[in-house]
């Protein structure tokens, strides 16, 4: 009942305010005083209470979730316009942009990749064009084609010299050489 009366007080306060007359004093008019009222009354804990009630109301609520198409809308409107097709462009040329946008999507990727994987249309459209012959040449042309081959050489030698990949091959050498003299010496043992 009190949220109530507090609508009504914001509603019939700019009303009563703006039938006086300037002040002479201050030089502010009724609808500037009513102004700074008002929000002096949102700032106290009464009024920020009434809002959250007023807000927390589901009426208001529907009519929010209603006017949310007006919303998509927009956004739609805003992003097909040519300033937004700037504005992606702009920003898919930030690498740390297109760094979070890419983490923001990959959960979703995955998912529709393992729904898409899991649909047996999909599927059989997916094994028709990788069997397409004019498909199978690009593919033969490009692995064929000497900036692959330069690509190739320069991922490999980038990898050969990563230390990551360093330590894991002397690992794996490492590995190699002692099974060799275990081996080695089980025959000599047992050869004897």
């Amino acid at each position: 009942m009190k949220v109530k009366y507090f609508l009504w007080l914001l509603v019939i306060l700019p009303i009563i305010g703006s039938c006086s007359t300037v002040d002479g004093e201050s030089g502010k008019t009724p609808y500037d005083e009513t102004k700074d009222m008002v929000i002096d009354i949102l700032k106290t804990d009464d009024g920020k209470k009434a809002l959250k009630e007023v807000l927390a109301d589901d009426e208001l609520k529907q009519e929010l979730v209603l006017d949310s198409a007006i919303v998509a809308q927009s956004i739609e409107g805003t992003l097909l316009s040519e300033k937004g097709k700037e504005f992606w462009k702009k920003s898919f040329e930030d690498g740390e942009f297109v760094k979070v946008y890419a983490q923001s999507m990959e959960d979703e990727n995955k998912n529709l990749l393992k729904k898409l994987m899991a649909d047996p249309e999909y599927r059989a459209m997916l094994i028709e064009v990788l069997q397409d012959p004019a498909l199978e040449k690009e593919i033969v042309d490009l692995l064929k084609s000497q900036e692959y081959r330069q690509y190739l050489k320069d991922l490999i030698t980038e990898t050969l010299e990563s230390p990551l990949y360093q330590a894991k091959i002397e690992e794996i050498l490492l590995k190699a050489a002692n099974e060799k003299t275990d081996s080695g010496e089980s025959e000599e043992n047992g050869g004897a």
